[in-house]
């Protein structure tokens, strides 16, 4: 086993991805993820790889497009304003079904906002960050140690789907040092038939293309595509569950917020009051099975977010709206208290779970 090593989180997702085989990154700085870009640039160039910082974000993403369908593993990182520019070249990404890892290290918003924390940037990764019918699979880590695990899952489900995968990380984790195990190399020898890498005469052209100008064909696509989604969905969903063999209360929460979440649970369960949490480690594919289950025997849930409640709409349509749903928010850059949480905890222990 590899011995543990201490790490700011941005690094540990660089680190990880090259240990994950990733030789191609593509970017441009802004707070609070240049860290990460900085290690790429120190590092890729001394083992053969490319460290290209672009002229700007949508050439990042576009450059990250043409590796990705060489077949190599390619990334790309930002921030939140950063994201927005690139959601064009993730749209394209996803209509030429290619393999990909983006990260996004949230900060507060909208417009340049600050770069305080936040998980403002919920709906944009879960929703399809761009136009047109797709889903990216998105990945929300909760300590360094799972920046680096988590990036690692997301480049080996974005290989398996052939989809991009994007890691949805606050300024937090980006910015703070914990000890971390790092995933040993991963040798990459993936047969990817569908690659552009010449064809010597040996084979038929592959083509990579993200243009159907037959509607038919498009909707063939579209729906093909979906199918894969379904898969997905059905088998890629990830989430931890904490002190929930006999809760009343779920919160439901992730990121830093589900740091401060977990000791709030540990002081109420001191005072008796019976709370747990389920934590979304994939926000999509959501976990909703859990959660339906959850609410077939908790009172309560209770949504804690930097954001103005977008998870909870999540939360709501995994249990079809049978338990109320309350949320514990903080935006602008601003963290909730262990306090904050523990309040609305009580709260809802008062109420008894009443759904009125």
């Amino acid at each position: 086993m590899s011995e543990k090593v201490l790490m700011k989180g941005n690094e540990a997702i660089a680190e990880a991805a090259i240990l994950a085989g990733c030789r191609h990154y593509f970017g441009y700085p802004i707070t609070p993820q240049t860290e990460l870009t900085a290690y790429m640039a120190k590092k890729l160039p001394k083992i053969g790889g490319t460290f290209l910082q672009a002229e700007s974000e949508i050439a990042a993403i576009n450059m990250v497009y043409g590796v990705a369908s060489t077949g190599k593993r390619a990334m790309t990182s930002s921030s939140s304003p950063g994201i927005s520019l690139k959601a064009e070249g993730i749209s394209y990404l996803a209509g030429a079904d290619l393999p990909a890892l983006i990260v996004n290290v949230q900060r507060g918003g909208p417009g340049l906002g600050g770069i305080q924390p936040s998980q403002a940037d919920y709906f944009l990764a879960t929703r399809g960050p761009g136009h047109g019918d797709f889903h990216v699979i998105v990945l929300a880590p909760s300590s360094v140690q799972e920046m680096a695990d988590l990036t690692r899952k997301a480049f080996d489900l974005a290989d398996k789907y052939r989809m991009p995968a994007m890691l949805l990380a606050d300024g937090t984790m980006g910015q703070m040092m914990e000890p971390v195990v790092l995933p040993e190399p991963e040798d990459l020898v993936v047969d990817k038939p569908w690659a552009v890498t010449g064809t010597k005469m040996e084979r038929e052209h592959n083509i990579v293309n993200s243009l159907y100008l037959q509607p038919q064909v498009l909707e063939d696509k579209n729906l093909e595509r979906f199918e894969r989604y379904k898969l997905v969905e059905e088998n890629e969903p990830m989430w931890e569950s904490f002190m929930m063999d006999d809760a009343d209360i779920c919160i439901v929460s992730c990121g830093i917020t589900a740091r401060v979440s977990r000791n709030a649970i540990l002081a109420a369960r001191k005072e008796g009051i019976k709370v747990g949490m389920i934590r979304p480690l994939t926000l999509w594919p959501f976990p909703k099975k859990p959660l339906a289950e959850a609410a077939e025997k908790v009172k309560s849930f209770i949504t804690v977010e930097l954001n103005m409640g977008q998870m909870t709409e999540d939360v709501e349509l995994a249990i079809r709206c049978r338990k109320p749903v309350t949320l514990v928010k903080r935006v602008g850059g601003m963290i909730p208290s262990m306090d904050e949480v523990l309040d609305q905890i009580r709260k809802e222990n008062e109420k008894g779970g009443s759904a009125e």
